[in-house]
């Protein structure tokens, strides 16, 4: 270890191995043994893996080591520890019971010097520590309900304008030479003298709905993963703010049923995001009782999400099918009950059958071996139930309705080919179809197809395409839809861009009532010959489209025109009796 730094590069790994295979087959009697030089110190304590303790292992030179746990006293000492780990009483409590009967020692190295640790690739970072290191038996430990925390006492104090940074060794870096990666781990506390460190969680998005509740075995494909899941999130987030803004401030917007749907639905999916963007960070604190209440709210905010998908999938089929039930007393509140209700229900069965139902799961694995903790659902048939079966049963409800106003729109374009609107492309239909997928949350759906040798291609396609649906609900049913873009042209706009607020919208509404008067009029005389006739009438009145009670328009007209034409055929209906 005394020797030139970039001599040893070439041999470092094979070096650092070699300590480790000496602490495991170092033979201990008195329940520990401890080699150490000026440079290195190797310290193992037989322990017991089926009823492991605490253990907390103190570095104060490398003349001067000290174990320490719930049933030894600490020795005093007048000086600092150097270095120091702590080991939970959880440790071997996620590894198999022969893995158990393996885990016979803990190990400990202290590497006074860094001389093995140079990394050409950390530019103008500096090493300011020395290292340690710890295992079990040189088994891969998982599963860990409370996390590992190492102290270092950092060789050179880290003066105010530097950071200090937490790293690992990984041994995949620099061709397999070695370097030291940053990668999901964080500083827990920091000062000159001395630096705590754990690490982030590594997780996917696809951790809400894995249906197989397998680790991701790959740290590279953890790794890319975390970064589109979070970004992605981050993303939805901002845009899922826009949108409820947007439509919370312009009352013309709320005047219909699907935009209070779509704004309920933003609202639960903005809720979603965020608790997920917190709960690796609220896990890091190792606190049962916070991480049981990050997973109930990440699990209501999942399942309402889920809900309000389903239930804008009901207001399709009975506006479509059932044409006049929407207009029934308290339709909306009813399904704000439903929405933000039956959810509740759901969790407060799920925390009144075993509040350990919701604790700390892993999912993603570093590349040194170690997993990351995660506030979810940690009991099987908790999840399975309250998540799996329901989503479901949301999931079958809007693929049906999805089929229905896929064969009404087909339906519509073979009786009246007269009555589609010029502008209508198959652009047009591509993005409502896509827009409706959205809404619906269909691209859920992907959790579906997870398995075995297709499971990291749809776990990609999952973590994208949900992580961003806060984005894709303001693309497909906020920035497109053009009485959205009227109200910002004519509020927020300045210059050429700002609209009147006498504007075209308004008068192409008032044009619209007088149609529907004359229409009502005119048929008062005919009889009503059947539900689906109207249905059809209701689809094409507006714009030709019958996406657009769903919130989802061709740009030419809006959703509340569609709510004069139904309340324009409602009155036909009773008329006719």
């Amino acid at each position: 270890m005394d020797s030139n730094p970039e001599a040893l590069s070439e041999s470092a790994n094979r070096l650092i191995h070699l300590v480790d295979n000496l602490g495991v087959k170092l033979a201990v009697t008195g329940g520990d043994g401890i080699l150490s030089t000026s440079s290195l110190v190797v310290a193992v304590k037989t322990v017991n893996g089926s009823n492991f303790t605490t253990i907390l292992f103190d570095v104060f030179n490398t003349d001067h080591v000290q174990f320490s746990g719930p049933n030894r006293t600490m020795l005093k000492s007048s000086e600092p520890a150097v270095a120091s780990v702590y080991l939970p009483a959880s440790l071997t409590s996620g590894i198999s019971p022969e893995e158990q009967k393996q885990a016979n020692s803990v190990q400990f190295t202290f590497y006074a010097k860094n001389s093995f640790f140079k990394d050409a690739s950390l530019d103008n970072k500096t090493l300011v520590s020395a290292v340690l290191g710890s295992s079990v038996a040189n088994l891969s430990i998982s599963n860990l309900s409370e996390n590992i925390e190492f102290t270092i006492r950092n060789s050179h104090p880290v003066h105010e304008n530097y950071t200090a940074k937490c790293a690992f060794w990984d041994f995949t870096l620099n061709s397999d030479g070695g370097g030291w990666s940053s990668v999901g781990c964080f500083v827990v506390n920091s000062t000159p003298e001395y630096t705590i460190c754990s690490c982030s969680h590594l997780t996917s998005f696809a951790v809400l709905l894995d249906l197989s509740r397998q680790e991701l075995p790959d740290p590279k494909n953890a790794q890319i993963l975390t970064f589109i899941t979070y970004i992605g999130c981050g993303i939805s987030a901002i845009f899922l703010a826009i949108t409820l803004l947007t439509y919370l401030s312009f009352p013309k917007l709320l005047r219909d049923i699907p935009a209070k749907i779509l704004v309920q639905l933003c609202s639960s999916l903005l809720f979603l995001n965020l608790v997920f963007l917190l709960d690796s960070w609220l896990a890091s604190h190792n606190n049962t009782g916070l991480c049981i209440c990050t997973a109930f709210f990440l699990h209501y905010f999942l399942l309402t999400s889920f809900t309000w998908a389903g239930l804008e999938a009901l207001h399709m089929y009975l506006s479509i099918v059932r044409v006049f039930t929407p207009y029934l007393s308290q339709y909306m509140l009813k399904f704000t009950l439903m929405g933000w209700g039956i959810p509740l229900v759901i969790v407060i069965i799920v925390i009144s059958v075993d509040k350990n139902n919701y604790g700390v799961i892993n999912y993603g694995k570093h590349t040194n071996g170690t997993s990351d903790n995660f506030c979810w659902l940690s009991n099987n048939i908790a999840f399975y139930v309250g998540v799996v079966a329901y989503f479901l049963l949301i999931f079958i409800l809007c693929m049906l309705a999805f089929i229905v106003v896929m064969v009404q729109l087909s339906r519509i374009k073979k009786q009246n080919p007269h009555n589609q609107s010029p502008k209508r492309s198959v652009m047009t239909d591509l993005r409502s179809v896509t827009g409706l997928v959205i809404i619906l949350g269909l691209t859920w759906g992907f959790a579906l197809f997870a398995w075995g040798p297709l499971y990291l291609p749809f776990v990609y396609l999952f973590s994208i395409f949900n992580s961003l649906q806060g984005f894709f609900v303001f693309v497909f049913h906020c920035a497109i839809k053009e009485n959205v873009r009227r109200q910002w042209r004519t509020y927020l706009c300045c210059g050429k861009l700002r609209l009147a607020e006498n504007s075209d919208w308004s008068r192409t509404f008032t044009q619209t009532k007088k149609n529907i008067s004359r229409s009502s009029a005119t048929t008062l005389d005919q009889k009503f010959t059947s539900r689906s006739s109207s249905g059809v009438s209701y689809g094409t009145n507006s714009s030709g489209s019958v996406f657009a009670d769903s919130g989802i328009s061709d740009g030419s007209n809006n959703d509340v025109v569609l709510n004069e034409i139904h309340r324009g055929n409602l009155t036909q209906g009773k008329t006719t009796k």
